[in-house]
């Protein structure tokens, strides 16, 4: 029933609407393997990986994508004025040095690319590709300052931004839509 537009659909309410097309992204996103859309900001990994021509990662944790020449990919994305990407929430190992694996072989450089998504009323209208070495090379420093200082804050997870300004000067831009 949910797979087909009802005949009545123009009565419908807005609210009626909107809770028929959420059941039926969920319904296209479990008959493709893509996850849940309602999770956390899977959905938006879903529309940047349909956009940009990856293929949506199985898995909820690792990678968000894989592109065309199958090289893993990580998303970040954000409603803000500009591109960016918050690292947040990094699991914190004992040392640095296991720090700086974990950064490397799980985090970072485990993707070829990092792409920064800016979002504008529901639709991706931006994107900024950047390689896991620049990446790494750029927030290194800022995790260090993170991972050293982590027991100053409530949350003592290790996490920094990556700017605009950085994504400008070191990204490309890969996608754009006009704003509406």
């Amino acid at each position: 029933m949910l797979d087909e537009i009802p005949k009545d659909y123009s009565a419908w309410t807005d609210a009626e609407k909107y809770l028929w097309h959420r059941a039926q992204s969920y319904l296209i996103c479990e008959r493709n393997g893509w996850g849940d859309p309602q999770n956390y900001a899977r959905g938006k990994e879903i529309d940047a990986s349909l956009i940009l021509g990856h293929m949506v990662s199985k898995e909820y944790s690792g990678s968000d994508a894989s592109d065309e020449h199958n090289d893993e990919v990580e998303y970040k994305s954000t409603t803000g004025k500009n591109c960016q990407g918050a690292y947040t929430g990094i699991s914190n190992k004992q040392t640095w040095e296991g720090m700086e694996e974990y950064l490397i072989n799980e985090k970072i450089l485990k993707y070829k690319w990092h792409f920064y998504n800016r979002y504008r009323k529901g639709r991706m209208v931006e994107s900024w590709k950047m390689s896991g070495e620049d990446v790494h090379r750029i927030l290194l420093p800022k995790l260090k300052k993170s991972w050293e200082t982590r027991f100053t804050r409530a949350d003592s997870r290790t996490g920094a931004n990556m700017s605009w300004k950085e994504i400008k000067k070191h990204g490309t831009k890969v996608y754009e839509k006009e704003e509406v």
